[in-house]
């Protein structure tokens, strides 16, 4: 068997390539998760699959796995786990370019809990933009939006009527928002769970200015230095965030000069035939 991860900060879809049999876990991040909250995802992993024997190929393609030291935790906790004898760590990046573009050059960004997005020449990952966490980066995503939201709710921005829906909607007092973010475990999941406010709400001008502005954001931010290297590749879309506000999505990255080839939510189906089609070869690297 060929068992295959997908984590973001979020969740973590594990699937068994051969049969489509998955599992979903919660997000197993390095830089957020304890060895102690990996173990315990993997125990849930063996179970579902009733795994016994493990000398089997496993590709763990996660968020936060972009430095070696990341890279190099994640492949212990797994030995330490599974005990497989062929583990490959990648990041989250190179499973969208797998995912979406297979074989192709293309411009391929990540637009979920947090961002990214990066060139990609059909083989490997070429030129990436630079990513520096839920506090100074992650434009356009969905913790990028629940940040927007918050600041305008917190600060009165926000329309009255809205600010009420808001509150209804989380009805938090002003100190636990606060406490969410600077002293709660995993903030950027919960600035994250803010976000499908505006999507709820995007036919109002405010929550789809928010939307529009933060997309325009990742695109400078982003997208735009990407494109200076190759300005005829179209764009893959891979997030749960990007496919629920995909229309407008479009409509940003048109009128910013940019083709949207596909968005997709999950990449998992995608690294699965991305595996099917490449393992034999991939193995003997």
């Amino acid at each position: 068997m060929t068992l295959v991860a997908d984590s973001g900060s979020t969740k973590t879809t594990w699937m068994e390539v051969e049969s489509g049999n998955m599992i979903v876990t919660e997000g197993l991040n390095p830089h957020f998760t304890s060895e102690e909250q990996f173990m315990a995802a993997c125990d849930a992993v063996r179970r579902n699959f009733q795994l016994s024997a493990f000398n089997f190929p496993l590709f763990f393609y996660g968020a936060g796995c972009g430095l070696p030291a990341q890279r190099q935790k994640v492949a212990e906790w797994i030995a330490k786990a599974f005990g497989t004898c062929e583990i490959h760590v990648e990041t989250d990046m190179l499973a969208a370019c797998r995912a979406t573009a297979g074989e192709r050059p293309a411009l391929v960004g990540i637009l979920g809990t947090g961002s990214n997005a990066c060139l990609y020449d059909g083989e490997k990952i070429v030129h990436q933009a630079t990513s520096t966490g839920y506090i100074l980066g992650d434009c356009g995503s969905a913790n990028h939006v629940g940040r927007v939201l918050l600041n305008g709710y917190l600060t009165h921005h926000m329309p009255e009527e809205l600010r009420h829906m808001f509150h209804d909607t989380y009805p938090m007092s002003d100190a636990q928002l606060m406490d969410a973010v600077y002293h709660q475990p995993n903030p950027n999941r919960f600035l994250a769970s803010l976000a499908p406010f505006a999507v709820q709400h995007i036919e109002d001008d405010y929550c789809r200015r928010v939307v529009e502005h933060t997309l325009d954001d990742w695109f400078f931010d982003a997208l735009l230095p990407l494109r200076r290297c190759d300005d005829t590749l179209a764009l893959c879309l891979v997030g749960g965030y990007a496919k629920a506000v995909e229309s407008t999505l479009r409509a940003v990255m048109e009128n910013n000069g940019i083709q949207v080839d596909s968005v997709v939510a999950d990449p998992i189906e995608g690294l699965r035939r991305y595996h099917q089609a490449t393992y034999p070869a991939s193995a003997t690297h």
